[in-house]
C-alpha cells in the first residue's frame, strides 16, 4: 500500500511523524512524506521517502537574520503581535498550494493529515482519489497556545472545520487520552484511537550509568513561552550546586528577553544525546503551563523521552500529564508558576531516587513505541480498501 503523509515540519527532527513512517514502511508498505523545509542531506527510514514543498509566508523578508536573539523595539513587538496570526495562516496556505501539485503526480491509497494545518489539502486529495483519510492531530489544535492577537473568528472557523473534515476520515488518531475524549466530547466522534508520542524502548546512551544522586535536571525542548521556563530558571536560584541545563530550539525574541540565572541553555542536540544527557545528570524536566487546555490535556515528548532514558521526572502538576506520572510513579509534581515548589519536587526525587527510577524501568514497556506501534498498524489494517 501506499501512504501519502502531509506535514508541515521539516519531517527531520518530528520524531511521531518519523517513527509512524518507519512503522508502517516496516510493515511493508511504501510511505512518501511531503514536509516543508526539509534537509537535503537528511535521509529518511528505509521504506520511506521525502519531499520538501514551498512555504513561506508572504509576510517573510528575505534575508531576515535568524537566531539574532536581540529584542525587538516596541512598535515592532506590536507589529509581530497584530501580524502574527497572518504570518501562520500566509505560511500554511502557501505550503498547501506548493504541496498539492507534488502530491497529485504520485500514486498513494491513503492519505495521512499530520495536524488541523495540512487537513483541508488532505481531504480533497483524498476525495479526489476515493480513498481513505486518516487524520492524526498531534494535540487539541483549538485548545493550543496561540501567540499574537486574538482571533476568535478564525478559531471558530477552524474549529467548524475540523468537525466537518475530521468527522468524515476514516480514522483520528490522537497523542493521548486527554485530547481524544475531548475530540470525542466536542464533535462526537467515536473513531479516534490513541497513539502515544513514546520511543523505541533501549537508548543508544545505555552505557552512560545512571548516578546513584542526580547532580542536575535537564529540560529538553522548545525555549518559548507558556512551557515554565521562567519557573524553571526561579527554581534553579534556590538549588546551588545543582545544574540545570535547558537544551532546545529557541525562540529568539523570547529568549532575547529572558533573565537565565543560573541555568544553562544549550541549542539542540540529537535524541540520543540529550539521552546521554538526561542520563548523566539524572532527571528531566518534564513542564509546561496550565493556562491553554490543550496543555492541561497534552502528554509531552519529554515525559516519554524521560522514560526511554531512564530517568525520574519532575513534571508540572496539570490534568493529563499529572495523572500518567502518578499512575506509574514516575516522579515528583509541583504546582504550575511556583518555583519553591518546583524546587522541592527536585529535592524530593533526589531523596527517592533509586524508587523512582525503578517506576521508570516497570513503567517503559506500556509507554514505548512497541506498544503505541501496534496500536498503528491496528488502525491501518481497519481502514476499509487496505490490508497488512
Amino acid at each position: 500500500m501506499n501512504v501519502l503523509m502531509l506535514v508541515i515540519t521539516s519531517v527531520a527532527t518530528d520524531t511521531r511523524v518519523v517513527r509512524e513512517a518507519a512503522t508502517l514502511a516496516g510493515a511493508g508498505h511504501h510511505v512518501h512524506v511531503i514536509g516543508r523545509g526539509v534537509p537535503a542531506d537528511w535521509t529518511p527510514p528505509p521504506g520511506v521517502t521525502v519531499s520538501s514543498a514551498g512555504g513561506a509566508s508572504v509576510f517573510a523578508r528575505a534575508g531576515a537574520p535568524v537566531g539574532t536573539g536581540r529584542p525587538l523595539p516596541p512598535h515592532l513587538r506590536a507589529a509581530r503581535w497584530a501580524l502574527l496570526p497572518r504570518h501562520r495562516a500566509s505560511a500554511f496556505a502557501a505550503w498547501a498550494r506548493a504541496a498539492q501539485p507534488d502530491a497529485e503526480a504520485r500514486d498513494f491509497d491513503v492519505v495521512h493529515a499530520h495536524d488541523f494545518n495540512t487537513l483541508r489539502l488532505a481531504a480533497d486529495l483524498a476525495d479526489r482519489r476515493g480513498v481513505p483519510l486518516v487524520y492524526d492531530t498531534h494535540e487539541l489544535w483549538s485548545g493550543r497556545p496561540r501567540v499574537g492577537r486574538p482571533t476568535p473568528v478564525l478559531a471558530a472557523r477552524e474549529a467548524r472545520l475540523e468537525a466537518e473534515l475530521g468527522g468524515r476520515a476514516a480514522a483520528v488518531v490522537t497523542v493521548g487520552e486527554g485530547v481524544a475524549d475531548a475530540l470525542r466530547d466536542r464533535y462526537g466522534w467515536q473513531h479516534v484511537t490513541v497513539v502515544q508520542n513514546t520511543f523505541p524502548s533501549g537508548t543508544a546512551a545505555a552505557s552512560v550509568p545512571l548516578p546513584e544522586r542526580p547532580s542536575g535536571a535537564v529540560y529538553a525542548g522548545r525555549i518559548a513561552p507558556y512551557r515554565e521556563i521562567e519557573t524553571i530558571v526561579a527554581a534553579a536560584r534556590e538549588l546551588p550546586g545543582f545544574g540545570v541545563t535547558l537544551v532546545g530550539p529557541s525562540d529568539d525574541t523570547y529568549l532575547a528577553a529572558l533573565d537565565r540565572g543560573p541555568a544553562e541553555i544549550r541549542a539542540a542536540l540529537p535524541v540520543d544525546d540529550v539521552d546521554a544527557l538526561l542520563r548523566g545528570t539524572g532527571l528531566a524536566l518534564v513542564t509546561h503551563s496550565d493556562r491553554w487546555e490543550n496543555h492541561r490535556l497534552a502528554m509531552p515528548n519529554k515525559l516519554f523521552h524521560a522514560v526511554r532514558a531512564g530517568v525520574p521526572v519532575i513534571a508540572t502538576d496539570v490534568q493529563e500529564l499529572a495523572r500518567v506520572v502518578r499512575r506509574h510513579g514516575l516522579g515528583t509534581l509541583y504546582r504550575p508558576g511556583d518555583a519553591a515548589s518546583l524546587a522541592a519536587a527536585i529535592r524530593e526525587a533526589r531523596d527517592r531516587y533509586p524508587e523512582l527510577a525503578g517506576n521508570v524501568r516497570k513503567a517503559e514497556p506500556l509507554l514505548s513505541w512497541e506498544h503505541d506501534a501496534r496500536a498503528l498498524l491496528g488502525v491501518y489494517a481497519a481502514l476499509p480498501g487496505t490490508s497488512l
